[in-house]
């Protein structure tokens, strides 16, 4: 399989990764290379209103390894392993500052479609951000994956999704995640207008969520919760609305 070579751009206050130079992949400051830059990812790490003491959490798409950097640093309980096909953006992890392989923190080089379906462990929350050149490719967005995803979580846990509003397939795939998970879907567009956000959740916690002030998560520190509290009231706001 031949695999697309990512490139960095690098600013004084940033670094960024591509595959083509109209899109970012993921994106680091400089001086705080845990700080989730993008608006879109502070919006996926939504998952802890839901599951707020997660104890291990999948990935597929490494890239710059954002949303990864920032569960290992600040979650400091939560197994972690990652899922990448493509060995020349594993290679630049040093670049992004990610973490060594170690007990609570792995990187496999593997399909995502696989590592969902012949992989043994069980997750209690599921980030899925697969994109490459040409999009989301079709072994990620299959009814298949998204059942394949279903089964891989435990029983109260909560698949998050990152899909664009260029796919031209997006009410497909979203049509795809609601069969498999029953319907229990939440949908949050971000505030750049280029991403929806998809929670799904293997239990009802989308029914069971009590509405009202936003707590900041047991094991996260001040610092890191400010960064999130944003995307935190988007979606209590969502689901507000769908429950109306």
């Amino acid at each position: 399989m031949q695999h697309i070579k990512p490139f960095i751009y690098e600013t004084p206050n940033s670094k960024t990764l591509h595959f083509c130079i109209s899109n970012i992949q993921s994106s680091m400051r400089l001086n705080d290379p845990y700080a989730l830059a993008l608006e879109y990812t502070r919006t996926m790490m939504g998952f802890l209103l839901f599951k707020p003491k997660p104890r291990s959490i999948g990935m597929i798409g490494l890239g710059g390894g954002s949303l990864a950097k920032f569960c290992y640093h600040y979650l400091s309980r939560v197994r972690i392993q990652i899922a990448e096909i493509n060995p020349l953006v594993i290679a630049l992890r040093d670049e992004f500052h990610i973490p060594r392989d170690e007990v609570r923190f792995i990187v496999f080089q593997s399909d995502g479609a696989d590592f969902v379906r012949r992989g043994p462990s069980r997750f209690d929350v599921l980030i899925v951000d697969g994109y490459d050149l040409e999009g989301l490719p079709a072994q990620l967005s299959s009814q298949s994956f998204y059942d394949d995803c279903r089964e891989t979580l435990r029983p109260d846990g909560i698949m998050v999704v990152n899909l664009q509003y260029s796919d031209p397939e997006i009410d497909e795939h979203l049509a795809r995640i609601r069969r498999s998970f029953n319907g229990s879907v939440l949908v949050v567009d971000d505030g750049e207008e280029s991403h929806s956000i998809v929670f799904a959740c293997k239990d009802d916690a989308l029914l069971t969520y009590r509405l009202g002030a936003i707590r900041r998560p047991p094991d996260l520190d001040a610092g890191a919760a400010s960064q999130l509290l944003a995307g935190f009231a988007l979606i209590a706001s969502v689901l507000k609305d769908q429950r109306i």
